[in-house]
């Protein structure tokens, strides 16, 4: 994954578990990924240069490349097997996504639709392997300890309520708290004494999840807003992650509607505050080990056990390339 704005005429290197691949953008404009060695001296191709006729030229010795990874070399034309290894691109939602270039178009992420209205992305990279960052997004009780605007405060964590249900392919996780004071949360129509609700399903095909947040009054009437963030977890290094982030905003009150546009913006800062916090933080545990043998976990780390054997059986077990499974099913709802 890549935001868009950054492949412009220059070929572009991504790294996503270990493996490179080089991005650059055809003639007519359109994206395209290969494997980021040229065929002939394994040369980086992201080094190169696109020509005119939008093929990306090795910076070595000058072998030329389409989007199909098909090659020529300039000083042997005769040369046949010049083909470097090509991916499919999609753009989509303000991203390049990458995957397998068998994968149909169909499968690339649909994310929120509906009501939602899009309120903007961003990535942030943490520096901490990919269990370490999932793991961190699969439970909230350290919510009153690493965050401070949304969800409960210490003194309230014994009127958490909590459930998990694992499936064959995916988690879902649902959290209920009383809803701790911080001025944001005025622009989301959140008052003293609201409700919590943070409801969310881990997928493994990509590694992802979906949060979606809510907000209810004492009595239990809903809070106008209700938000969602589509967090894609992308290992960059056996040590670095990738997180992008996808904000939506919807109402169920008409007259609100129009003002949905600069409150998604702020659901986006408040998301964004929120991921912040987990990236100041996570360089403490960085070193936490792979296995949970040993650590005395609670009711809330249900998921992260189950999450570890999908993580395995559905994401690790695409080989050769993990980074970029065979989706089957990335709507991220």
């Amino acid at each position: 994954m890549l935001p868009s704005r950054q492949l412009r005429r220059k070929p572009v290197r991504v790294e996503l578990a270990g493996h490179a691949y080089a991005l650059f953008r055809d003639a007519s404009g359109r994206a395209a990924a290969l494997s980021d060695a040229c065929p002939h001296r394994f040369a980086p191709l992201s080094k190169g240069t696109v020509t005119k006729e939008g093929q990306l030229q090795c910076p070595y010795h000058g072998w030329r490349f389409d989007a199909r990874g098909h090659g020529v070399n300039p000083s042997q034309p005769e040369l046949r097997h010049c083909e470097a290894r090509s991916f499919q691109v999609v753009e989509r939602h303000g991203y390049l996504w990458l995957a397998h270039a068998d994968t149909p178009e169909s499968a690339m992420p649909a994310l929120a639709g509906g009501d939602y209205v899009f309120g903007g992305t961003f990535s942030t990279l943490f520096e901490a392997p990919l269990h370490v960052a999932l793991d961190n997004f699969s439970e909230d009780e350290h919510t009153p300890f690493v965050h401070t605007r949304l969800g409960w405060s210490g003194s309230q964590a014994g009127a958490v309520e909590f459930e998990a249900h694992n499936h064959d392919d995916r988690t879902e996780v649902h959290y209920r708290a009383p809803q701790r004071p911080a001025p944001i949360m005025r622009l989301l129509a959140v008052g003293k004494g609201d409700v919590f609700h943070n409801d969310w399903v881990t997928r493994f095909d990509p590694v992802r999840s979906a949060y979606t947040i809510r907000w209810t009054a004492a009595s239990g009437a809903p809070r106008p807003f209700i938000t969602q963030a589509h967090i894609f977890f992308v290992p960059e290094t056996a040590r670095t992650t990738r997180l992008h982030v996808f904000s939506f905003l919807r109402t169920d009150v008409p007259a609100l509607r129009p003002f949905l546009p600069v409150a998604a913006r702020a659901a986006l800062g408040l998301t964004w505050w929120e991921v912040r916090d987990d990236a100041r933080f996570i360089p403490t545990v960085a070193d936490t080990p792979y296995s949970h043998k040993g650590m005395r976990l609670d009711k809330y780390d249900k998921p992260l056990v189950h999450q570890r054997k999908l993580l395995e059986r559905i994401y690790y077990a695409q080989a050769p390339e993990p980074a970029l499974p065979r989706l089957r099913d990335a709507t991220g709802s």
